[in-house]
């Protein structure tokens, strides 16, 4: 209702009927031949266009004409009511005409798609007596009106000058219009006002548009010019001096990326030539001697991220350990011995308490191995990159470029050389002696190691040669063993061929020569289970048999193997009891099943078992 405040005039004094009194209502309709609707106890003005919080009975106190919404200076004709509220509309009193409302049981009248920019009305249904100055005099209560276009016929278009006038005028379609007092039918006629189109409303609006995206574009453009990073400062033209100052740049660290600029700049404009050659040289040699210190940087800030690393795996571990007594705590507490105390409440807010911790030690344990997992894939990574087999193909383009930067790479290390090469011969001639270079430490200390790592590897292979004599010593045993066995098996053959030819002679009776079968039968028998002891001790029981299941899946998904601690940290979260000795005890005790590879050199000796439970099925 705001927004159709406006400016409309015509005098209060001109008001000769209360649009409040329901009697004055029913005679201005009975005189149009109309049947007034809905006067019992019905508000005429509805509170959407009336003054909040008016009180009408200040009108008889006060003498305070009621408002209405057309008087000037007020503007109370509102926009387009919401379709679910009835409205209402009275009777408008002008100098020269009456406007009397629409039956506010009909529905509201109909109106075309409002054009772009509109100001232009359409007004049909005129009386044939309406001259342009009532027509005026009636729609200057809306807006200003710039002009006025009557036709011959009963219509006219009228253009304000404003938008929101001609929301004020639209209020006005449906309204009876009578001049004067006559009852004549040429002086009176049900007014239809609607949106028109005009080309000069549509090129205001197109020209406000235009004015609209000039603005909008000039904005961005101030927000880009002010977004936009500075440019960068002029280089220098070279000359000697500048030469000179942009040398001693070049040794300091701090200035040492602004004055690579300034002599990447030089050497593309083509400052190089015969007579500045060695002082380009000089700088180059220069920007050469920040190489190792950058590559000193990098190693410090691998060291830093390896020791972020180390840190962060030792805290997951100590929150996992705090994580695992915190579990233990709940496990007790789920005792009998203690959860007969507890009430069915805290009983239930353990055992919540209790899932919780253990998914989330889970969580954590699942990480921690996780980590475990991507270094032992570091290792192998490593220990298999020498393989070509595995190599990745590469296409044709990046094969050319790989080529292109080795060619760069390779320019690059022969003119290093060739510096390399004029300062030993000027070092040569000023000391007149060699000193050892830092290539010939490093290279000792090369040497020093490759020592150390042959000395682990001979004292690894005189281990690997004890266990071989043990073995050549037990396959021995095992085959004197045998030997035994059989020797006795032939004794007792030929005692019991002696035996049934003295029954045969003597005559005994066949339950004796039965008894000596059974006897050796039990006796061959009791040998050969001694000889499959002593091969092989079997399985003691079925948790044995768990472990050995467990410990296969294990190792079988571990290709490269694993080591007794990876193993028995697995088995930890299964069996806290059980202990990384009894694991291995266990491992040893199947040969053909699971075996035990060394890998790595020198302090990195590392002992792994393997899964070969489909290698030894075969040999067994």
């Amino acid at each position: 209702a705001a927004d159709g405040l406006g400016s409309i005039a015509i005098d209060t004094t001109q008001l000769n009927m209360s649009v409040t009194d329901p009697t004055a209502w029913a005679t201005a309709m009975n005189n149009l031949g109309m049947v007034p609707v809905g006067l019992a106890g019905q508000q005429l003005v509805t509170d959407s266009i009336c003054v909040p919080g008016f009180d009408p009975s200040l009108s008889m106190m006060t003498g305070i004409t009621p408002i209405n919404p057309m008087i000037p200076g007020m503007g109370l004709v509102p926009p387009p009511p919401p379709t679910d509220v009835p409205v209402v509309k009275e009777i408008i009193h002008c100098k020269s005409c009456t406007l009397f409302p629409p039956n506010p049981n009909l529905p509201p009248p109909s109106t075309r798609e409002r054009p772009p920019g509109c100001k232009t009305v359409f007004v049909g249904g005129l009386p044939e007596n309406a001259t342009e100055e009532i027509i005026q005099e009636v729609f200057e209560q809306c807006g200003d009106i710039t002009a006025i276009r009557k036709s011959k016929k009963n219509f006219c278009h009228i253009r304000f000058a404003e938008e929101f006038m001609v929301d004020k005028a639209i209020y006005l379609s449906g309204y009876r219009m009578r001049l004067g007092s006559s009852t004549d039918k040429k002086d009176s006629g049900r007014l239809h006002v609607d949106f028109a189109q005009a080309r000069d409303d549509f090129y205001e609006w197109e020209c406000k548009q235009r004015m609209l995206a000039r603005e909008e574009r000039h904005r961005r453009k101030m927000e880009e010019d002010r977004l936009r990073p500075p440019s960068p400062p002029a280089i220098m033209h070279y000359s000697e001096h500048e030469a000179a100052l942009l040398a001693e740049k070049l040794k300091d660290d701090s200035k040492f990326s602004e004055a690579i600029a300034v002599l990447l700049t030089w050497i593309e404009r083509g400052e190089v030539n015969r007579r500045s050659a060695n002082q380009f040289y000089s700088m180059v040699q220069s920007a050469n001697s920040h190489v190792r210190r950058l590559m000193n940087e990098k190693a410090a800030h691998e060291q830093e991220m390896e020791q972020a690393k180390e840190s962060f795996k030792n805290a997951l571990t100590g929150i996992l350990t705090q994580f695992e007594q915190i579990v233990a705590v709940f496990n007790a507490s789920t005792r009998q011995k203690a959860w007969d105390h507890f009430s069915k409440a805290q009983r239930k807010n353990i055992d919540i308490w209790r899932k919780h911790s253990e998914e989330l030690r889970n969580a954590h344990s699942e990480q921690l191995m996780g980590i475990r997992r991507e270094e032992e894939m570091e290792m192998s990574d490593d220990d298999s990159g020498d393989n070509p087999s595995k190599k990745l193909r590469v296409d044709d383009s990046a094969l050319a470029a790989q080529a292109y930067a080795l060619k760069e790479e390779n320019d690059s290390l022969r003119w290093q050389l060739d510096a390399y090469r004029n300062e030993v011969e000027l070092l040569k001639q000023e000391k007149g002696q060699l000193f050892r270079t830092e290539e010939s430490l490093t290279k000792d200390q090369q040497l020093q190691f490759l020592q150390q790592t042959m000395q682990g590897m001979q004292q690894q292979l005189l281990s690997i040669q004890e266990e071989l004599n043990n073995k050549k010593s037990e396959l021995e045993q095992a085959k004197e063993e045998q030997t035994h066995t059989q020797a006795m098996l032939k004794v007792l053959q030929e005692q019991l061929k002696s035996a049934k030819e003295l029954a045969e002679i003597n005559g005994h009776d066949e339950s004796q020569a039965n008894e000596i079968n059974v006897l050796t039968v039990a006796l061959v028998n009791q040998d050969r289970e001694k000889n499959s002891e002593k091969r092989s001790p079997g399985l003691k029981s079925e948790k044995e048999a768990l472990l050995i299941g467990i410990i296969s899946t294990f190792l079988h998904v571990h290709p490269f193997g694993a080591n007794i601690e990876y193993l028995w940290s697995y088995m930890q979260q299964l069996d806290s009891r059980i202990s990384a000795n009894e694991i291995e005890m266990l491992l040893m005790r199947l040969p053909h099943m699971f075996k035990q590879e060394f890998t790595g050199v020198g302090a990195t000796l590392e002992k792994r078992w393997k899964f070969c439970a489909f290698e030894g099925i075969k040999t067994v």
